[in-house]
């Protein structure tokens, strides 16, 4: 959830936000508000930094200030018909507390886990933020057609010849 909601952009609606905890079963009560959303995307900035950080340290630094921030308290939940899981804020309370505890503590989760598995994409240019979920855990960019964009660049501009050398040998 936290890599979607970053990846959402700091413009988004209401309506896209709610999609998106629709899209990934969230189940909010009801749709964000104005000033939730605001505080939700302020949020994704603050998650944003998390992705990209390679140093294990500052990375741990970020992510216990958002825990701290977020004051997620852990119980198991059981309601809607669905298997106990993990809450991490009340569920009455409002939806961007809610997500707070919920990002901050699965980014805890995942930096736990292995923190290089969080990635920016390395594309210049791309602000995707992922978790590589691939066997190696080597992923470098959002997507094959990010990587492939690179990789075409990169043999375009080993292969091509400069314009001066062309002209130098008419």
């Amino acid at each position: 959830m936290a890599a979607e909601l970053v990846n959402l952009g700091p413009n988004a609606t209401p309506a896209e936000l709610d999609n998106l905890l629709i899209r990934i079963d969230y189940r909010p009560r009801r749709t964000p508000n104005a000033r939730q959303t605001r505080a939700l995307l302020e949020w994704a900035g603050r998650l944003r930094p998390v992705f990209g950080e390679t140093d294990l340290d500052r990375q741990v630094d970020l992510v216990n200030a958002l825990l701290a921030d977020s004051a997620a308290r852990p119980y198991i939940s059981r309601h809607d018909g669905r298997k106990p899981h993990l809450h991490y804020a009340d569920e009455r309370r409002p939806v961007d507390e809610r997500v707070f505890g919920y990002t901050s503590a699965g980014l805890a989760t995942a930096v736990c886990q292995d923190g290089r598995r969080l990635g920016s994409c390395a594309r210049a240019g791309c602000r995707i933020v992922y978790v590589d979920t691939s066997r190696n855990g080597r992923r470098r960019y959002c997507t094959t057609r990010c990587a492939n964009r690179v990789h075409v660049a990169d043999h375009r501009s080993r292969t091509s010849v400069p314009p001066q050398a062309t002209e130098a040998a008419d």
